[in-house]
């Protein structure tokens, strides 16, 4: 079994096309369709069921794809270990983040780091609470950045960097609009903006609202921090939001109140796999932003 089988493989697999993979992996079609046949006469057994033009996995299939999925993910890393062994400083650092870390956290971070280390390069995805903690559990991702950081998920670790406020955020011409700070409670009757069901976000808020004994009212749900600010923007409801989403980006017509009672706050921090080390490019940043944030919390202080 030749490592360009398996690449073959897995790109027919993710494609179900025997020419579309050839196309992405700048090879001929031929060269694809023997290097399968190969693998499969091998092996003993069909990986593929062939309609036409395309293919699909058999079961058999499916499960080999998976092996050979997690067995490519330990050679890129070896690789990427080796060559990071090497020279750290050239290293590459796959990093997730949600939504409402996306605008100011996450860019100042790398920017200082960048001052320090000019030819580490990044690689960036955004995603949910849940999808962030799979994917550093899958080694899809090297680290991620939460908020609230998982209590009870054993396959990462987690590292606290600060505390945030929850903040109220309201149109301007809410009645409310002119006070300092409110309690959750003068928001019983309002209509919320809020993430969907299942984001961690919206279970912050339900939960403070359910100490006071009441659930809230949603009339509108959205899946990104700045489109639902954005709905808050148009006076179509309040919202509860990280205060560090609105440092540099108030949006037009709202107020940011702090919310006194109850005092609504996330932790946010870096989570790593507990399952493999860290190779060293990863394991800079991470004591970078370990370091910078204890700076910043001293100056806060």
């Amino acid at each position: 079994m030749e490592l360009r089988q398996i690449q073959y493989f897995i790109e027919v697999a993710k494609r179900e096309h025997v020419t579309e993979a050839a196309v992405s992996l700048h090879v001929a079609q031929s060269a694809v369709s023997r290097q399968i046949v190969n693998l499969e006469a091998e092996l003993g057994v069909d990986l593929f069921i062939r309609e036409g033009r395309n293919v699909k996995l058999t079961p058999i299939g499916q499960t080999f794809l998976e092996h050979m999925e997690e067995a490519m993910k330990v050679i890129d890393n070896a690789r990427r270990e080796v060559q990071e062994y090497l020279d750290p400083e050239r290293g590459v650092i796959r990093i997730g983040f949600p939504s409402s870390l996306a605008a100011y956290t996450l860019p100042t971070v790398i920017s200082e780091f960048r001052e320090q280390h000019p030819y580490v390069k990044f690689e960036l995805k955004q995603n949910s609470y849940t999808e962030l903690i799979n994917a550093v559990v899958k080694g899809d991702l090297d680290m991620a950045l939460v908020g609230p950081l998982p209590r009870h998920e054993k396959k990462v670790k987690s590292h606290i960097l600060f505390t945030e406020s929850i903040v109220a955020l309201l149109p301007a011409s809410h009645p409310l609009a002119g006070q300092r700070s409110i309690t959750l409670n003068q928001l019983r009757d309002d209509s919320f903006i809020l993430f969907p069901q299942g984001y961690v976000l919206r279970q912050i808020v339900e939960t403070a609202c359910k100490q006071l004994g009441f659930q809230p009212k949603v009339s509108f749900e959205g899946d990104d921090i700045d489109a639902i600010k954005g709905l808050v923007s148009a006076g179509l409801g309040v919202t509860l939001i990280p205060e560090i989403t609105l440092i540099d980006n108030l949006p037009r017509s709202t107020v940011r109140l702090h919310v006194i009672e109850p005092q609504v706050t996330r932790t946010v921090g870096v989570i790593i796999p507990s399952e493999r080390p860290l190779l060293p490019a990863e394991n800079l940043f991470f004591e970078f932003i370990r370091d910078f944030f204890k700076v910043l919390d001293r100056y806060q202080d």
